[in-house]
């Protein structure tokens, strides 16, 4: 009974994937589409992280207490 169980799945999942992959091999201006969308994440990932996010924190601040209330310090800052 387990193994009919499992057999159904496999087949509902094997024929999903053909569905898109079928779909997704027939795509023309999809295909650039998913390209950007790739090179957006890639930037903000993995670009930004470089440039952006600070590590300083876990230099100065060894608690995550410490680091907790810096941000909320900074978030809620009247300007």
């Amino acid at each position: 009974m387990l193994w009919a169980v499992f057999r159904a799945n496999s087949r509902i999942i094997k024929t999903i994937f053909e569905f898109y992959k079928q779909g997704f091999a027939n795509l023309t201006l999809g295909k650039i589409l998913w390209k950007i969308i790739f090179i957006k994440l890639f930037v903000i990932f993995f670009v930004f992280e470089m440039f952006v996010f600070d590590d300083n924190l876990k230099a100065l601040y060894k608690s995550d207490e410490e680091k907790t209330h810096f941000v909320l310090k900074n978030l809620l800052q009247e300007e």
